[in-house]
């Protein structure tokens, strides 16, 4: 299987886990003590880890570490969007379109010598 695929996929899903820890506790624990949210968000974020960590690792065979991080930084953006507006009922704002505009603009300086060879 094509390892920027396995990599992106396995990004997406690590993110989602990512996403629900560092911000799902503001709408659904936002009532109880910081540290039961401390707790349940580690929980999750083990699961992130899970598939963070292999996701870098076969990420890193065919990816520099800068064209990684990027590449994290555009799948944040992909899952953190519907994140706010489905799930935290936040208003979208042309912002988000200006920061994948960055975003596209960071993929295509660290990707342009793979883009040549296609």
């Amino acid at each position: 299987m094509n390892r920027y695929f396995v990599t992106i996929s396995l990004l997406c899903c690590s993110n989602i886990f990512m996403t629900f820890a560092w911000y799902g506790h503001l709408k659904t624990l936002q009532h109880k003590p910081w540290i039961i949210a401390a707790v349940l968000s580690w929980m999750i974020a083990l699961l992130e880890y899970v598939l963070q960590v292999p996701a870098n690792r076969i990420g890193h065979q065919v990816m520099s570490i800068g064209q990684l991080k990027v590449l994290q930084e555009v799948v944040t953006l992909i899952v953190f969007v519907p994140f706010s507006i489905l799930y935290m009922k936040e208003e979208l704002s042309l912002d988000y379109f200006w920061a994948g505009l960055c975003l596209l603009g960071a993929v295509f300086f660290l990707f342009r010598s793979k883009f040549a060879c296609l």
